[in-house]
């Protein structure tokens, strides 16, 4: 363990510019459930594809009830050592930006500032119509389901809204990911932290930062895909390695 850090620990001090990608890892020790390990949410429901969800009311429906049903788990939630390590080096100037696979909104909520996360799956702490672009607030949407069951439709144009994440079949958003494509062109260094590295095209954004000549760390409780492509892989708990190569409680 302290030779992992250690090794960790070096590569962070000399490197100049630095950018984070995280998956929901780094979110399960602050009790998030993830998405495909076992007891999984996936291991308990199949997704919902976006095309049912335009399509159908009844898969809008529940997926709004699974929604809804995860708001204690994602209210409750606080950021961890992990968050708090990432958000350390984004203030110090080490870091440049976060790109994240998570939807939960804990790496602004653990300081780091909202222009330097990338949301490249979006954000489930909110919703948007899908016609109009509106903002709608998740409390208020909970109120009038937990009232009538319907999905909800918005005020302004009567278009469906939908958290503001990336659903399966779903275009990733184009500015996110041309943002995180540039920051993964500009870094030294790049921390993978907490992703399985499975689900592209985010998972090929640590591949274009390696090709660019960055380092690549992979710091994930278990083995990915990309672990042969890493100049240095930790196979730890997140919050305590991470926080301890930072030097945060």
């Amino acid at each position: 363990m302290e030779q992992d850090v250690a090794a960790l620990r070096r590569l962070i001090e000399t490197a100049r510019r630095i950018v984070v990608f995280t998956g929901a890892g780094i979110s399960t020790e602050s009790g998030i459930p993830d998405f495909r390990s076992p007891g999984g949410i996936w291991t308990r429901h199949n997704p919902i594809l976006f095309d049912a969800f335009l399509a159908n009311e009844e898969a809008r429906r529940e997926t709004w009830r699974r929604r809804f049903a995860m708001d204690q788990v994602l209210r409750a939630a606080r950021p961890n050592r992990g968050h708090v390590a990432v958000a350390a080096l984004v203030a110090c100037g080490k870091a440049s930006a976060v790109v994240t696979q998570n939807i939960d909104g804990l790496h602004q909520t653990s300081g780091v500032p909202d222009r330097q996360v990338i949301e490249v799956h979006g954000n489930t702490t909110y919703a948007t119509c899908l016609e109009c672009g509106e903002r709608h607030e998740i409390e208020m949407l909970a109120a009038a389901f937990a009232r009538d069951g319907t999905a909800p439709r918005c005020n302004a144009c009567d278009g469906l809204v939908k958290t503001a994440t990336v659903s399966f079949g779903q275009a990733m958003p184009a500015a996110a990911m041309a943002r995180a494509e540039a920051e993964m062109a500009a870094a030294d260094l790049c921390l993978a932290v907490g992703s399985s590295l499975v689900v592209y095209p985010a998972a090929g954004l640590p591949v274009a930062a390696k090709r660019r000549g960055a380092l690549l760390v992979i710091l994930n409780r278990e083995e990915t895909p990309l672990d042969d492509l890493a100049d240095l892989v930790l196979r730890r708990e997140i919050g305590a390695t991470l926080g301890a190569a930072v030097g945060v409680q």
